[in-house]
């Protein structure tokens, strides 16, 4: 089976500090938004949905929490990335190469403490 698409739902805390980040700070379209509380963004490869419950479902957020990656094509646009977005998010880590893993990155933090990363990969 392959699905024409995907979308990853998330719990939020405050639905309109969550539009201003990734619609009006990173520019992701939103796709689409079901009552007040659930939006949909297009990253152009899938979809971020983010929803502030009424159950009172809190963020899966944080260091051990979930990191959402975007892919960029080169070095270049993820150093530009970051000059563009430093001073206007909360930074978790500049760029640098991942010890780890064949990539180039950085990482910001949605206002749930999401961690958000732009990255290139290396073909290895």
């Amino acid at each position: 089976m392959r699905a024409g698409s995907s979308v990853i739902f998330l719990p939020c805390t405050d639905i309109r500090k969550t539009v201003s980040f990734y619609h009006g700070l990173l520019g992701l379209p939103i796709d689409q938004k079901q009552g007040n509380s659930l939006y949909i963004f297009d990253t152009g490869y899938g979809y971020w949905g983010f929803c502030q419950y009424s159950d009172g479902r809190k963020p899966l957020s944080g260091p051990q929490g979930v990191c959402l990656s975007l892919n960029l094509k080169d070095d270049e646009a993820v150093r530009n990335r970051y000059e563009e977005l430093k001073d206007r998010c909360s930074v978790y880590r500049g760029p640098k190469k991942h010890p780890q893993f064949p990539v180039y990155s950085f990482f910001i933090s949605d206002p749930d403490g999401y961690l958000v990363e732009f990255q290139n990969v290396y073909e290895e």
